[in-house]
Order: C-alpha cells, then structure tokens, then sequence
C-alpha cells in the first residue's frame, strides 16, 4: 500500500513569489502531499494558496536545520528549496547542512521552479513514497 509523499518546502525570501506561482500552478499535485515547511514559507502556501502545511520555525532561527534533521530520521521524500543565489543569508551554515544532508541521504533536492516541476511531474515521485 503507498503512502503520501512527504515534501518539505522553503524559499528566501526574494523568492517567496517565485513558490507561490510555482504552487498555485501545481497545487493539485501538492496537496496529495504531505507538506512541511518554514515558517512564512508554509504560512504563504496555507494562506495564498490554500494548502495544508506543518509550519516550522522560520529558516534564521533554524527551520533548515528541522527540515534536515527529519530528512536524517527518514520523515521527508524530497525538498523543494527555491533559493535565491543573489541574496546573502546569515544562516548560510544552516543552509549548507541542508543541502549536504540530502545528498548525503540521497533525498531529491529542487532548487529552482523548473527542477520543482521535473519532480513532480516525474513518473518515479510514486517510488518515492515505497523507498522509505
């Protein structure tokens, strides 16, 4: 028996508007998923799109490192992280770990729209949800 695909979802913030277009486009996909994300990330899509998201703290005061930690402990499929490579972020140390952990568990990892829609379009997102 599958179950849901479990996804957690961020953006910086010069990117926010960049997710909720991304979203709204796909929101029918992503709401057959369980969805976890940081703070104003998760409450842009409850609100702006109207999908049900577990909000963790914002990514500063260390929503990356949550996200990460679930990906250790198997609780997330895959990550969707629309960052913005033109901004500086103090918590660039937090961002790297999250990066680094899902390569280091092999976890899909979309950094941009046009990665986000390949996974989710992609006919192997189903295995995801056997594979862990």
């Amino acid at each position: 028996m599958s179950r849901i695909p479990r996804l957690a979802i961020i953006a910086h913030d010069g990117k926010k508007a960049d997710l909720v277009a991304f979203a709204a486009f796909n929101r029918d996909q992503l709401a057959q998923c369980q969805l976890v994300a940081t703070s104003s990330t998760g409450k842009l899509l409850g609100t702006k799109v109207g999908l049900e998201v577990e909000c963790l703290e914002s990514g500063p005061v260390g929503g990356d490192v949550q996200i990460a930690n679930r990906i250790v402990q198997g609780d997330i499929d895959a990550v969707v992280f629309m960052v913005d490579p033109l901004d500086k972020h103090p918590h660039e140390p937090d961002i790297q770990t999250l990066l680094r952990i899902c390569n280091v568990c092999n976890v899909p990892l979309a950094t941009n729209s046009a990665t986000a829609d390949a996974l989710l379009g992609s006919p192997l997102l189903p295995a995801l949800r056997e594979a862990r």
